[in-house]
């Protein structure tokens, strides 16, 4: 073989073996991505290097005298899972919630806190958040971010009705629940949450519940209490409430990958699913922020969006803006809030408010524009690749008769002899 002819086999025998590698590459690219877009939330709030403080949502209530939450020294500077999860800065586009009212029942609010001033309407007990829970909700539901716009919640124009749920400590109380409810309804509040859930239910607290939904309020209300962990000890699982209560809509935690936490408590009848571990919010004191975890959590963003579908919608009943949220959600065994979806989405489109969605097997939480760039790789690779294979099967073809003809092109060769 001549020199020139020995080194076109090369190249083309080079060439197969890279198209055998990139179609190799290629084919698992798009699933690899697909399957887990995002990793588990971060420790540090988003900031590298960089540790938040817990809050708590209920304080030791054997502890006596002891102190309140203290203020956070640190800050987180980017955005957490949930709120790109959620594509707030794509729904604060469409809309804020500006001129809803929401009804927060919890450990109360503290009205100056950092990004709510200005916003919150707090009487009596429920101006003071020694726990600091309700105002770290607070922040998910209606904050602007305090100066961190990016660290807004769901629902940055709403107002705060901060009513209490809780003792001073944080216990729950099924006889503020009840009171809270009623003074949410009177005060025309649109959405209602409560960030509490009671194991029994009360006679009192059902019809609370059912007169503000005859009033018109969205009721929204956390599926089990918060809990970071029950050890190897087996619970069985409950209803709690109002969660469980008729044409409550009833919101449970759920993990990056779109499960539900090891240590939550389990139940039935969760209508959705929203963020509820490593999500950042501020407090009653101080400038700093906070990871919070919980069911709790994840009400308070399900009722930002509540806020914000009713500011978009005004029309809409209650019962429309809660089939919204359920009918627009990812599909999963809990379907998984989609804020921007309940919000853009025009009754009739596939999947669309007054349709439903059946759940499939759990889904992870989706990220398309990872899973767009990834398809696109995969798509050039296989046709880089599909180009090399075709090329060295020409080679395969073409050399060998070349090779009996001497390298002479065909029409000066004459017959070709074996």
């Amino acid at each position: 073989m001549k020199p020139s002819a020995r080194h076109g086999a090369r190249l083309l025998t080079g060439a197969g073996l890279a198209a055998a590698l990139l179609l190799t590459v290629s084919a698992p690219a798009a699933p690899a991505v697909t399957a887990a877009p995002f990793a588990p939330p971060p420790a540090d709030g988003g900031k590298k290097g960089q540790e938040l403080p817990g809050m708590p949502s209920a304080l030791d209530p054997d502890a006596g005298d002891a102190p309140c939450t203290p203020a956070s020294r640190e800050k987180a500077e980017k955005q957490d899972w949930s709120r790109q999860r959620l594509d707030l800065d794509r729904l604060h586009k469409y809309g804020t919630g500006q001129g809803v009212t929401v009804a927060l029942i919890g450990t109360g609010v503290a009205p100056d806190a950092a990004g709510l001033k200005g916003r919150v309407t707090a009487a009596g007990a429920a101006g003071d958040d020694c726990v600091g829970h309700g105002t770290f909700l607070a922040g998910l539901v209606a904050g602007d971010g305090g100066g961190s716009p990016r660290l807004a919640g769901v629902a940055p124009g709403a107002e705060i009705l901060a009513l209490r749920g809780t003792g001073p400590r944080g216990r729950a109380d099924a006889g503020l629940v009840a009171e809270s409810l009623r003074e949410a309804t009177e005060a025309r509040a649109g959405v209602i949450v409560v960030a509490v859930a009671l194991p029994r239910r009360d006679k009192e607290l059902t019809r609370a519940v059912a007169d503000a939904r005859r009033a018109g309020a969205v009721v929204i209300a956390a599926a089990t209490p918060d809990a970071a962990g029950r050890g190897t000890e087996e619970v069985p699982s409950r209803t709690y409430w109002p969660a469980g209560e008729p044409g409550v809509l009833s919101v449970a935690d759920m993990l990056p990958g779109g499960v539900r936490p090891d240590g939550a408590l389990p139940t039935d009848g969760i209508d959705l699913a929203a963020p509820g571990a490593g999500v950042v919010s501020g407090g009653p004191r101080g400038q700093g922020h906070y990871l919070g975890a919980g069911a709790s959590v994840a009400a308070a963003q399900a009722a930002g969006a509540a806020a914000v579908v009713r500011a978009a919608h005004p029309d809409a009943s209650p019962a429309d803006v809660t089939r919204r949220l359920t009918a627009t959600a990812y599909p999963a065994d809990i379907p998984q809030l989609d804020a921007y979806a309940a919000v853009t989405t025009v009754p009739g489109d596939s999947g669309a408010a007054g349709g439903s969605r059946p759940a499939a097997d759990p889904v992870a939480v989706r990220d398309t524009s990872a899973t767009d760039r990834a398809t696109g790789r995969a798509t050039l690779f296989v046709l880089l690749g599909t180009a090399a294979v075709l090329a060295v099967l020409w080679g395969a073809f073409a050399l060998p008769r070349a090779r009996r003809r001497g390298w002479r092109p065909a029409e000066a060769g004459g017959p070709v002899k074996g």
